[in-house]
């Protein structure tokens, strides 16, 4: 039996009309990554991502003390290596 993967707290802020969040949460979903959602439409959580980062796009991720914003194409390779996972996946 293989052990679960430990990885580490990923939070994620989005929007419900994004595709690239629709994709950031399907592929973090398909390699078994848990996360935290937070609905950037709701101004307080918008608030709070724009302090916590600096911008108010979606979607953002946070993964420990690494942010990464932009598409989701952009964000998935240093997402894999924040990560552990095979760039390629």
């Amino acid at each position: 039996m293989m052990a679960k993967t430990e990885f580490p707290d990923v939070e994620i802020f989005t929007t419900p009309t994004c595709p690239d969040c629709r994709q950031l949460k399907a592929w973090l979903t398909s390699k078994g990554v848990p996360f935290t959602e937070r609905d950037l439409t709701d101004p307080a959580v918008a608030e709070e991502a724009k302090a916590r980062t600096g911008v108010r796009v979606a979607p953002i991720t946070i993964i420990g003390t690494n942010v990464s914003y932009g598409t989701f194409a952009s964000q998935r390779p240093k997402l894999a290596d924040l990560l552990s996972l095979p760039r390629g996946a």
